[in-house]
């Protein structure tokens, strides 16, 4: 056979594959006519991760569920584990009972991971999300496609290759205009490695690959018909790559739990809310708590009962990782005894760790909400969190009257050193304004209310 030939078989090879998966979605869209439901379909990769975001998942389809035109919901997870698992963690974790949902579970979740894409990470995880989407819709193709885990780049081939409606809800930007300036000023961060920083060239070489991501992502957001987000910053940045307002549906965070937990009777104890992920930041709180150790002991004030508890979820073995990479920097720290650590804590758990706390701590730049932070103010704990994202915009501020807000370990430092150290009278003052500024505010009722009001034209 010459070259000629293979050439000819290599052409007709290639023109009978796109054939056939043109082919492979009509047929799929001729047999999506004869159901007798239709599918929503709902796309979370770690459904049973059991943090905020998962609990906006599960809120949104008890908002589906109660629509009176009955239909199925289907959420596409990676999790590999039995329907039964999920059902129950999902009760332990937020008390839902969602037993009527379906899954289609994903191999290739795999090609998402951070460590896949050691470099050029953002490309490469929107890449494998092609991947992940593409399984997904020779899995089940639905009616309605919601992606509810920032996967904006499945959302072309759900709405051109499915022929579905399109919508999606979105905690977080993939690139933003601030991780372009903490690129264009050299800062070192979570995306930014130290050897890029510190290089003028490498610096403007990552600008320009993420000016050319962000139009990729700008392109493939207006594929949604309806965009829904979770807060002022997410919407500010989301308008800005997207080109039109987003609507601000603020995550539910059900606060009933907690919102009757007394306010007195706590101890010296810190408590921090947020899955183990890099970007929460949890080796600041270490350090944080160890310098509040040590002003304490230069004040003469005995600290020596004061306890770090960190509660928080651990999606996969990486999550793990970093968890015992943190108690061995505790032990580092010299605060190994002060430090416990709760993963995957039950939610009664939580409740008990929160009603003996009088204080908590978040530390993540930018976040986007922070119901972990409306669920400290709401427990009674004097919050500490980030001067940016959610708790600066929509849920803190500036005043000093709901809470404080720190940037720096040393600021951080001196206002979780304050508010352990407060008088009663200030700390009930505070302690009732944050608890009245998130009761209802953020209630699982009007998540859902709004949830459903921003998707209808999809329905």
């Amino acid at each position: 056979m010459n070259l000629f030939h293979l050439l000819a078989l290599a052409l007709w090879c290639g023109a009978f594959g796109v054939v056939a998966f043109v082919l492979s979605f009509v047929v799929l869209r001729f047999l999506r006519l004869f159901r007798r439901k239709r599918i929503v379909g709902l796309f979370h990769p770690y459904c049973n991760a059991g943090g905020g975001g998962e609990r906006v998942l599960w809120c949104a389809v008890r908002a589906l569920q109660s629509l009176p035109d009955e239909c199925r919901i289907v959420v596409y997870t990676g999790d590999l584990v039995s329907a039964a698992t999920i059902y129950q963690n999902v009760q332990d974790a937020f008390g839902f009972d969602i037993s009527r949902v379906e899954f289609v579970y994903l191999r290739t979740r795999f090609l998402t991971y951070a460590q896949m894409w050691p470099v050029f990470t953002l490309l490469g995880q929107s890449l494998g999300s092609l991947v992940l989407g593409y399984e997904a819709l020779l899995r089940c193709l639905p009616d309605i496609y919601i992606d509810t885990m920032g996967y904006a780049f499945t959302m072309p081939l759900f709405r051109y290759l499915g022929g579905c409606r399109v919508g999606c809800y979105t905690h977080y930007p993939t690139i933003s205009t601030d991780m372009m300036g903490k690129v264009l000023s050299g800062d070192n961060a979570v995306f930014n490695r130290r050897f890029i920083a510190s290089s003028p060239v490498l610096t403007r070489l990552k600008m320009w690959y993420y000016v050319a991501f962000a139009s990729a992502y700008a392109m493939v957001g207006r594929c949604a018909e309806a965009v829904l987000v979770n807060s002022t910053w997410t919407s500010d940045h989301i308008a800005a790559l997207w080109g039109a307002p987003p609507r601000i549906v603020f995550p539910p965070c059900d606060t009933s739990a907690v919102n009757s937990l007394p306010l007195d009777g706590r101890g010296p104890y810190v408590v921090s809310l947020g899955q183990f992920r890099p970007e929460k930041n949890h080796e600041l709180q270490l350090l944080v708590f160890a310098r509040v150790l040590a002003l304490a002991k230069e004040k003469n004030i005995d600290l020596s009962s004061s306890r770090l508890w960190m509660i928080g979820g651990c999606r996969d073995e990486i999550d793990l990782a970093r968890l015992n990479a943190l108690r061995a920097r505790a032990a580092v720290l010299g605060i190994e005894s002060q430090v416990e650590f709760f993963p995957d804590a039950k939610l009664a758990k939580k409740i008990e760790l929160l009603r003996a706390a009088s204080v908590g701590i978040h530390t993540m730049w930018n976040e986007h909400f922070g119901i972990a932070v409306v669920e400290l103010m709401a427990a009674g704990c004097v919050t500490v969190a980030h001067r940016s994202g959610g708790p600066l915009h929509d849920i803190i501020g500036n005043t000093g009257t709901k809470g404080f807000l720190a940037e720096e370990e040393e600021d951080y430092a001196a206002v979780v050193f304050r508010a352990l150290t407060m008088s009663p009278e200030s700390r009930r003052r505070i302690q009732l304004a944050a608890r009245e500024a998130v009761s209802g505010q953020y209630s699982d009722e009007v998540f859902q209310r709004n949830f459903l009001s921003g998707i209808a034209p999809l329905l």
